[in-house]
């Protein structure tokens, strides 16, 4: 709810669609969810660093260091879960505006959470990456002891031990990177993006 009354929204002289045209390339919000340790962050990372090689603008949204400013007064309970991603659908949602493919790396364990961010985009505009990996190998990986505090009650509230994790029903693309290597997480959202004609295709001299 705004809670400000006199206030007027105060539309840009230059279109969403003229800043993608002056990009060459199509705006979008690249929606990393799983389990902590799933390896959204990893993904994010090295999927933006192959749109940077193919002259693509992008951005990515990590988890952590959103709390480091913006959300940094926010906890794990959940209703600051929610808050946390109410917040960054609506960064996400300016940067789609400016014409940047933002990716986003967050636990996000609520359906209803994420499916309220992709209320906020045009249709084609949110793109849900479910980075499926098993909860077992999320916990080898685990370099911070987080699943092992929790399992041990020394954290409550942690997702996956003592609170749910809402998978996607029907996510744009499933990752589970304990099957395929990061080259191939990589291409196959690569391969999604340039399907959809979000990004430019390849050509035979970038190949």
């Amino acid at each position: 709810m705004i809670k400000s009354d006199n206030i007027t929204w105060h539309a840009s002289q230059v279109t969403k669609q003229q800043r993608q045209t002056l990009l060459n390339h199509k705006s979008a919000v690249l929606w990393f969810t799983g389990l902590s340790g799933s390896g959204k962050s990893t993904v994010a990372n090295a999927v933006e660093r192959a749109l940077y090689e193919q002259q693509v603008t992008s951005y990515v949204l990590d988890g952590d260091n959103m709390r480091f400013g913006l959300n940094k007064n926010l906890g794990f309970s959940a209703a600051d879960r929610t808050e946390n991603i109410r917040r960054i659908g609506e960064v996400a949602k300016l940067f789609v505006d400016a014409g940047t493919i933002t990716l986003t790396a967050f636990i996000s364990p609520y359906r209803a959470d994420r499916d309220q961010v992709r209320a906020l985009l045009d249709a084609d505009e949110f793109i849900e990456v479910f980075v499926d990996t098993p909860l077992a190998v999320c916990e080898q990986r685990d370099v911070k002891q987080l699943y092992a505090k929790a399992r041990r009650g020394e954290i409550t509230g942690f997702t996956g031990i003592d609170a749910p994790y809402e998978a996607p029903e029907k996510p744009e693309i499933t990752l589970d990177t304990s099957a395929q290597p990061l080259e191939a997480s990589v291409a196959q959202v690569m391969t999604y993006l340039r399907e959809h004609g979000i990004v430019p295709a390849v050509t035979a001299d970038e190949e």
